[in-house]
């Protein structure tokens, strides 16, 4: 067999666009950020939707939860079809799909339909997995951690930029003539088209591998073995994993679904006001998620993957510690300076998760990055709840989450992610892809 053309960057230049490698690299991000426009672009201008249908706590708490479980099922379909499909293709029919429930979600005229173009639209969260499996194909062992974290961190900031974002845009065209349940439809039009622009962008200028599309070259296992779905999930890392990114990204999907709506109601603002103040959580992405991969990679080259692990047990338990004194907050100041704590250590857990998910099993890493990316929504599921309860405030949902998530901190702490699957050369990636 020939040597391969192209092989994985061993190193991240952010700044270039050159080779398919950067190019491939930098679509991702940008497509992951426009999807979070379409996923969360409804989530700041709840204010407004919830007075135009009126919605009650438990029926706007039915939102937050339909926004992220549909996301479940589609991570794992969508993990396998990277593995099958190809990430080229699977992004591209994502990214159609989901434009046309954002684009007509302004059908929705009354609390069932809403729900269900909101559950419809949830299937959009499943694009992290293809932006980190497609990165970890891009990229060798030892910088795959960093490159996974700055993809998944700058393509995240677009849920922290959504929430001033789509607020404007409704005062925008509020500014034309236009009555506030009319602008909120017609806002939800922007990242719909914006969505179906990248699916164009994404089929026309990427490829599957540094070598090409699968339909191109061809792929092969060592000895011809196929990693089988419940082969790959037997691993007890695995499910650490998934528990780990249900208490950071999980947290994270649960907080921009009701940030604006806790900010609006606890603080007396305006939608841009809450909105501004929701974004400063997610704009944290823009470089908290890439830190948390960097210094994931360099604790990796030290200590292997026993020292990732513990690495993420910690950022854990400081991110339980800093929702917990948000939940605690009396003042405006006090919530910003706690939410920004919390905030840096719960990103820097999503990139410290995602260095360790492609050396679980590299012959596997779509069928695992799935099964890890739904558990971060089976945990942005399950917070939604306290969000819905009549009997619970929100401060006291998030007291609750702090300790839950400060708990599995510590309860990783005994996991041993072990140091000998670590993959060493890219060759040796190259020979197990």
């Amino acid at each position: 067999m020939n040597a391969p053309v192209n092989k994985p960057l061993e190193t991240l230049p952010v700044f270039s666009f050159s080779g398919i490698q950067m190019k491939t690299f930098h679509i991702t991000w940008m497509t992951f950020f426009v999807c979070f426009f379409g996923w969360f672009g409804l989530a700041p201008l709840m204010p407004a939707i919830r007075a135009d249908l009126g919605l009650t706590k438990p029926e706007v708490g039915n939102t937050i939860i339909a926004a992220v479980s549909a996301t479940i099922f589609a991570r794992l379909v969508v993990g396998k079809l990277c593995d099958t499909w190809g990430p080229r293709k699977t992004y591209t029919a994502l990214l159609v799909l989901g434009a046309f429930p954002v684009m007509f979600v302004g059908l929705a005229h009354d609390y069932t339909t809403f729900l269900l173009f909101r559950l419809a639209i949830g299937v959009i969260g499943a694009s992290f997995v293809i932006t980190q499996f497609h990165t970890s194909v891009m990229f060798a062992p030892k910088i795959k951690g960093t490159a996974n974290a700055v993809a998944g961190g700058w393509g995240n900031l677009g849920g922290g930029i959504t929430q001033l974002a789509m607020p404007v845009i409704m005062a925008t065209i509020i500014g034309f003539g236009y009555t506030k349940p009319e602008a909120w439809r017609l806002a939800m039009i922007f990242p719909g088209v914006l969505m179906l622009i990248m699916a164009f962008v994404y089929f026309r200028y990427t490829k599957d591998t540094p070598n090409g599309n699968y339909d191109e070259i061809q792929r092969t296992t060592v000895k011809g073995e196929k990693i089988s779905f419940w082969k790959a999930c037997a691993d007890i890392r695995v499910w650490a994993l998934s528990l780990a990114y249900a208490c950071c990204f999980g947290m994270e999907i649960t907080f921009d679904g009701v940030a604006s709506l806790y900010f609006f109601d606890n603080f007396d603002m305006k939608e841009t006001e809450a909105g501004f103040w929701a974004m400063l959580f997610g704009f944290m992405n823009i470089f908290a998620r890439a830190l948390g991969g960097i210094v994931a990679d360099k604790v990796g080259n030290q200590y292997g993957m026993r020292g990732k692990g513990l690495l993420l047990a910690g950022l854990l338990l400081m991110e339980g510690v800093g929702i917990a004194l948000f939940a605690q907050s009396g003042s405006l100041s006090m919530a910003i300076i706690s939410m920004i704590t919390f905030a840096l250590f719960l990103k820097m857990a999503n990139g410290s998760t995602y260095a360790i998910v492609p050396f679980v099993n590299p012959k596997a890493v779509g069928v695992i990055s799935g099964v890890v990316g739904a558990g971060g929504n089976i945990g942005g599921m399950l917070m939604g709840f306290l969000f819905k309860s009549q009997s619970i405030s929100y401060g006291q949902a998030f007291l609750y989450i702090g300790g839950i998530v400060a708990a599995t901190g510590l309860l990783l702490f005994l996991v041993n992610f072990g140091k000998t699957a670590v993959v060493k050369t890219a060759e040796t990636e190259l020979q197990t892809a």
